[in-house]
């Protein structure tokens, strides 16, 4: 931050998951630095407790942190101080996941899961507010619904409620944190391209 400071930049910090650095980028933004962080939907649901079986489902990078860190994370998308929710979405090879912990990759996918942990966390607005702020970062063109326009959308019921399974995923990739876990919130496709994809 002291960089950034003396330079007078702009930073973005993907997937921080400590109570530090959302101190740090707390006290950043009280200084009007142009800074921006994310999270991953997993570091904000899950400990480090899901560890002590050695399942490599929940080997990911960053690692799962303690419940302090969690509510740290979570006061810090309450309060704004972290911007975005990513899903971190990796997919990966059984081989990369079926060996022994120690030699496991790390990463989890995230894509099926993110809308419906999210929401069982905050509001349908703060979900989708934090699903999308980061086109605004990044210079990306909003998406809206005009006559004349492609229309960009996406299909969902933000009340229900299921249990999050393989059935749930698209992905070749099952190596998913979430499995086996009640999700609430349902998408079921998307508009796009001219194209309904249920």
């Amino acid at each position: 931050m002291s960089i950034l400071e003396y330079t007078g930049g702009k930073l973005h910090i993907p997937t921080i998951s400590t109570a530090e650095a959302v101190a740090l980028i707390r006290v950043a933004k009280q200084k009007k630095l142009d800074v921006t962080c994310s999270v991953a939907i997993h570091n904000l649901f899950m400990d480090d407790s899901a560890l002590k079986e050695f399942d490599t489902r929940f080997k990911v990078l960053p690692p799962l942190r303690t419940p302090h860190d969690i509510k740290a994370l979570l006061e810090g998308v309450t309060d704004g101080t972290i911007d975005m929710v990513t899903s971190d979405h990796n997919p990966l090879t059984i081989e990369d996941k079926k060996v022994e912990f120690d030699y496991a990759a790390y990463g989890t996918i995230g894509l099926e899961s993110a809308f419906g942990a999210l929401q069982t966390l905050f509001s349908t607005k703060k979900t989708i507010k934090l699903l999308t702020s980061g086109k605004e970062r990044f210079a990306i063109d909003p998406s809206f619904l005009k006559e004349g326009h492609m229309a960009n959308m996406t299909l969902f019921n933000p009340d229900s409620k299921y249990t999050f399974t393989e059935n749930n995923i698209l992905s070749k990739s099952k190596n998913s944190l979430f499995l086996d876990t009640v999700l609430k919130g349902k998408v079921y496709g998307i508009i796009a391209n001219n194209k309904i994809e249920l």
